[in-house]
């Protein structure tokens, strides 16, 4: 089973997130759940949202503690969460930041990538640079990496973002290209 976590503030959308990443992979023929779990219900606070993909029914509904992939909405949420809980040498970490992965001297033998999804977000629509709204073009980089296929994410993020779907849809797209190999 691959289990992923997702961390953000409430507010950026990492629950949707989450919502339109379970749903690619059942569009890609594999089972897979999503939930999330929340601290203080305000914009603002951590939140973690967790996908669970397999190839037969997943029986279990629980947190998701070792880790194949995070995805990280926010580098801030890096002083306030574990992100590297439960990863090993086969996870990888995505953080959305414009440092290099080296900066944040993460204790983990996980593979951590750094993306300027904020640019991203913004050059195509999606918030202001105070305020990008990062999950949607986070979600093309995390597909990408993963083999998902770019028509199972543009219809998981039809079927589930309520509005702005035009650059929503851009954003993703620009994100999904902007990963060449990794």
């Amino acid at each position: 089973m691959k289990s992923i976590r997702i961390h953000g503030r409430g507010g950026q959308g990492a629950v949707l997130a989450s919502r339109i990443l379970a749903y690619a992979y059942f569009l890609e023929g594999k089972f897979s759940q999503s939930f999330p779990t929340y601290g203080a219900e305000r914009r603002g606070a951590p939140v973690a949202s967790f996908v669970k993909v397999d190839d037969s029914f997943i029986n279990e509904r629980c947190p998701v503690k070792t880790a194949d992939m995070v995805l990280v909405l926010s580098d801030s949420i890096i002083k306030l969460v574990d992100i590297v809980e439960g990863t090993g040498l086969e996870s990888i970490i995505l953080i959305n930041s414009g440092k290099k992965s080296d900066t944040f001297n993460l204790e983990t033998d996980a593979k951590i990538l750094t993306f300027d999804i904020a640019k991203i977000a913004v050059d195509n629509g999606l918030g202001t640079p105070s305020f990008p709204l990062v999950n949607i073009p986070a979600l093309g980089i995390a597909g990408k990496i993963d083999g998902i296929k770019l028509d199972s994410l543009i219809k998981a993020t039809e079927k589930f973002v309520p509005y702005n779907v035009e650059d929503s849809i851009r954003a993703l797209k620009a994100a999904y290209r902007s990963i060449i190999n990794e």
